[in-house]
């Protein structure tokens, strides 16, 4: 039998020793998080890596992708007649529109048979000529640096598929790590003072499933993603001491918790609980002063705070949380995932009438700041070692729901993405005329994950736990055509 070849460094291995065996099992802890290693190197990557960090924005309630990043004047042509009247009725004969279809409620969302037309304008955008709505036409401006991959599909037609974005499974199979969190288990830290997976805005609503969106299920609450606020003086809601505790005494308090927490090591080594109670308490500790100068934006330009509409009521929320996470990776955190539209329900992007109202004043809030984070992202030469996500649960009908909405549609939508070592001014896939189906380069949402963690370094296929076995669906396939 051979003998067991261990993976401590010497140099571990001493500092355990001079720590007792208490050190030796936070040291295995810590080891097995991938926080202690023999050399000052990050976590070994699968293949050379071409991005570092994720900026992966979800606006929450399906936007509609005609009136965005694939505008279809066939909608226009024929608005106000029904499928059967145009030449494209077959897209209710297509196989896709039962095969991919996973119902909560099995005909809650039927197909609306009147054509509902483009509520706003289109033009093409930058040398690449990308077609997008009037709506994004600050982004349109970033044309060339962007991917738009039109031929999104998912599986739920009914707001779970919020969760199904995140995680890659649907809804009633219950919650599954996020792709936040197999970025945070599969890379190391770049900077030990900041969370690795940062969450901004308000979260998706527990109807649609909550912080599971955001959480890391199995592989351990150490790789959840962590909440903070855009606020100087209270970024970490719950984490700061009272205004009448000393920093020197608060340090004596960790010193102590960290005496009894090595303790109860010892007895419980394989406790996931544990081990991120140790991790946490740290991380707090040095996030009490390096997130206050992350949200603090008074180093920063008026250039940079207008180029994200700090200056402007409508976008002013939305753009200090895109400048904050910009100031995120600048200093090191792997994922940073904004939420727009939360609203408690459903969502805001929700459109099942009152789309023009509704999508002119969202697409205000977030066009202009979503286009100064890849703007700034550039000039500081960080959009090409930053991955920028703009995504949504899935798209909206062409046919109309009730006077002036669209209903829920998850058989073509699409995703914008920008730097990363994604190919820019490319339009990936496509719908159909009428953008009723994914039809061209088909892409379920864990092509998407395998794509964005193989710019990180990582194979999504030796992203797996022991005892927890992933189906072939979870792994996704990478999508080759889009990478520089």
């Amino acid at each position: 039998m051979k003998p067991m070849k261990s993976s401590f460094s010497r140099r571990t291995f001493l500092a355990d020793i001079g720590m007792g065996c208490t050190g030796l099992a936070l040291g295995s802890l810590l080891m097995r998080d991938g926080i202690v290693r023999g050399e000052e190197t990050p976590a070994a990557l699968h293949h050379p890596a071409k991005a570092k960090s994720v900026i992966w924005i979800f606006l929450v309630g399906g936007m509609s992708q005609m009136e965005s990043f694939d505008p279809k004047p066939e909608l226009t042509k024929y608005g106000g007649k029904t499928f059967e009247e145009t030449p494209y009725k077959s897209v209710l004969e297509a196989p896709h529109l039962k095969k991919n279809l996973r119902e909560v409620i099995e005909g809650l969302h039927k197909v609306h048979p009147k054509i509902y037309p483009l509520q706003v304008g289109y033009k093409q955008y930058g040398q690449s000529g990308l077609a997008m709505s009037d709506w994004w036409s600050n982004l349109g401006r970033m044309a060339d640096d962007l991917c738009l991959v039109r031929g999104m599909w998912t599986t739920d037609n009914n707001h779970g598929a919020q969760l199904q974005f995140h995680t890659g499974r649907h809804a009633l199979e219950g919650n599954f790590p996020t792709i936040g969190s197999w970025v945070h288990y599969g890379l190391g830290s770049l900077n030990d003072n900041l969370p690795q997976f940062v969450v901004m805005g308000t979260p998706i609503a527990d109807c649609c499933g909550g912080i599971g969106a955001h959480g890391a299920n199995y592989l351990g609450p150490k790789h959840d993603g962590v909440q903070l606020e855009v606020d100087p003086k209270n970024p970490l809601p719950f984490a700061a001491p009272g205004s009448s505790v000393f920093r020197e005494e608060q340090r004596e308090e960790f010193g102590l918790l960290d005496k009894l927490n090595k303790i109860s090591a010892v007895e419980y080594p394989d406790d996931p609980a544990l081990a991120a109670r140790i991790k946490s308490y740290e991380l707090a500790f040095h996030m009490q002063t390096a997130v206050p100068d992350v949200v603090n934006f008074a180093a920063e330009s008026s250039a940079t705070q207008k180029l994200y509409g700090l200056d402007q009521a409508a976008t002013k929320t939305f753009g200090g949380q895109c400048l904050a996470a910009r100031r995120l990776v600048e200093r090191g955190t792997r994922f940073v995932q904004l939420f727009h539209g939360s609203n408690g329900g459903a969502g805001a992007w929700d459109a099942h009438g009152g789309l023009k109202a509704g999508h002119n004043s969202l697409c205000g809030q977030v066009d202009k700041p979503i286009a100064g984070l890849i703007e700034d992202l550039k000039n500081r030469g960080l959009l090409n070692e930053t991955l920028v996500v703009i995504g949504t649960e899935f798209g909206r009908t062409p046919g109309a729901q009730g006077s002036d909405g669209r209903d829920h549609h998850p058989y073509g939508f699409s995703v914008a993405l920008a730097g990363g070592g994604i190919k820019g001014g490319l339009a990936y896939g496509a719908t159909d005329e009428l953008g009723f189906h994914a039809v061209e380069k088909r892409h379920y949402v864990t092509d998407l994950h395998a794509t964005l963690l193989h710019q990180l370094g990582l194979d999504p296929r030796r992203l797996e736990i022991p005892g927890r076995k992933r189906l072939d669906v979870d792994f996704g396939t990478v999508m080759r055509e889009i990478i520089v």
